[in-house]
């Protein structure tokens, strides 16, 4: 199997079946009944599949010394069993790779974006040094199942075909998405982009432990976190469902004078909010100011605070 080319899920095999698009290819976007699907995920008794990203481990005796010393989360003391998510940051702090991530007892296992992997293991393989610890992508051999609650599992990839009758009838990634952007959480490298910095994002509290110890690009963090203010903010737009579309990542979000004020994220119909978006709005922008995407009208609704500093709490939405 080519880097470039999906890993297809046999769970695509299932009645009603709906290819999901890039980068959310190879598993479905849907199995034929949406608005059902986005109430049975909220209801519980079933699950997503999310066997398109990509999954690595890091083992030996070191691992949580190791990855609480790189990155932005304090895993240390990570209990066995106890899911969380972190970041690798540059020297400026901006956001480089994004995990979530489980520790068993022995060892740790993380998954990511589709096509992650690769490099996040590279760069985790060059900085273990003396360290005691050995870090493998298996995407190959284990898959992600997202639960209701927008929690996630690991299972061995060969048993995939199981889980309808284990865990019931799945739904498709829409579903996942409709909820998690609601929910305002964002996807790195969907919601964010090479210059951002994870007070803009709302993954303080998050992937980012504000007590921990040094790590790469915490300067600008701690300093943004303190002063607050952080130059850009995310923001869930509430676009008009007048029109049949969703913007495309990366469109212009402009202000009623035309001005373009930030840029859209990922998109979703909610079965109840209608169609919505995340972006990554200036910090300047009046939190009531009437917006446009790809000339359809929004509203917003807080996710970060753009006064966020120790003076307020991280985020405005709970």
């Amino acid at each position: 199997m080519s880097a470039s080319e999906p890993r297809r899920s046999p769970l695509l095999d299932l009645p009603g079946a709906v290819f999901g698009d890039a980068p959310d290819s190879g598993v479905a976007a849907h199995y034929g009944s949406i608005v059902h699907e986005q109430r049975r995920f909220e209801a519980g008794g079933t699950f997503v599949d999310l066997s398109h990203r990509d999954v690595l481990t890091i083992s030996g005796p070191d691992r949580l010394t190791w990855l609480h010393d790189l990155s932005t989360q304090h895993v240390r003391d990570l209990a066995p069993g106890v899911t969380t998510s972190a970041l690798i940051l540059s020297p400026q702090g901006r956001i480089e790779h994004g995990f979530d991530l489980v520790d068993d007892g022995e060892t740790v296992w993380a998954h990511t974006e589709p096509g992650a992997a690769a490099p996040l293991v590279a760069w985790l393989d060059r900085m273990r040094f003396m360290s005691r610890v050995e870090v493998r992508e298996v995407t190959d051999e284990q898959a992600v199942i997202g639960l209701p609650g927008l929690a996630w599992e690991l299972r061995p990839r060969a048993t995939l075909t199981d889980l309808p009758g284990e865990l019931g009838d799945p739904v498709g990634t829409w579903a996942w998405e409709a909820a998690r952007i609601a929910d305002g959480r964002a996807r790195v490298g969907l919601d964010t982009d090479e210059l951002t910095i994870p007070n803009e994002a709302g993954l303080l509290d998050v992937a980012v432990h504000l007590d921990k110890g040094c790590y790469r690009g915490q300067e600008t963090v701690a300093r943004v976190h303190t002063l607050g203010r952080p130059p850009r903010r995310l923001t869930l737009l509430h676009l008009d469902g007048s029109v049949d579309h969703l913007p495309a990542r990366g469109s212009d979000v402009t202000a009623a004078d035309g001005r373009r004020v930030g840029a859209v994220g990922t998109s979703a119909r909610h079965h109840e909010l209608g169609p919505i978006a995340l972006a990554l709005l200036k910090r300047s922008v009046d939190l009531a100011a009437p917006l446009e995407v790809d000339g359809v009208a929004a509203s917003q609704e807080v996710v970060v605070d753009p006064e966020v500093g120790l003076h307020v709490r991280p985020s405005m939405r709970g």
